[in-house]
């Protein structure tokens, strides 16, 4: 299948170990062929977005395509760094998924206010998880990235 995707990484921050061995094994099972970067929570995204500290080498660490964030994550969470992530000139025009468990109708409100992309309820279990991670894959072939 061609694929608009193949030529761009995609970051994942996600702080939970157990949903970032979901996403793997999806990216598996679809053969999605972007490579695939993690970090745990929003300020280590920024500094991989901003090539800071382990991060310098912008080879080893290019600039992704599209952002995977989860909403509750320690040190900083989602929604703080998307609103960074969306007033950096250099930043702003990537696009954001927004993750998240919670079925607080207020994350998804500040989540589009603060200028995300789309917003995924993440499903608890394996199948429903994968299936979630094939339409993210489909929704971005079919749209056009900046």
């Amino acid at each position: 299948m061609s694929n608009i995707l193949q030529d761009f990484p995609i970051l994942l921050v996600e702080d939970n170990k157990h949903d970032v061995v979901f996403v793997k094994r999806a990216w598996r099972l679809h053969k999605i062929t972007n490579s695939l970067f993690v970090v745990p929570h929003g300020e280590e995204c920024l500094k991989f977005l901003r090539h800071q500290g382990k991060y310098s080498d912008s080879e080893k660490f290019p600039r992704p395509g599209i952002i995977l964030m989860d909403i509750r994550m320690p040190v900083m969470d989602g929604v703080e760094c998307l609103g960074i992530l969306k007033k950096d000139p250099q930043l702003k025009s990537i696009p954001v998924i927004m993750l998240t468990t919670s079925k607080e109708e207020i994350d998804r409100i500040k989540s589009y206010q603060l200028g995300c992309n789309t917003f995924i309820q993440k499903p608890v279990d394996f199948e429903n998880f994968s299936n979630a991670i094939r339409e993210i894959q489909i929704y971005w072939t079919m749209s056009e990235l900046p």
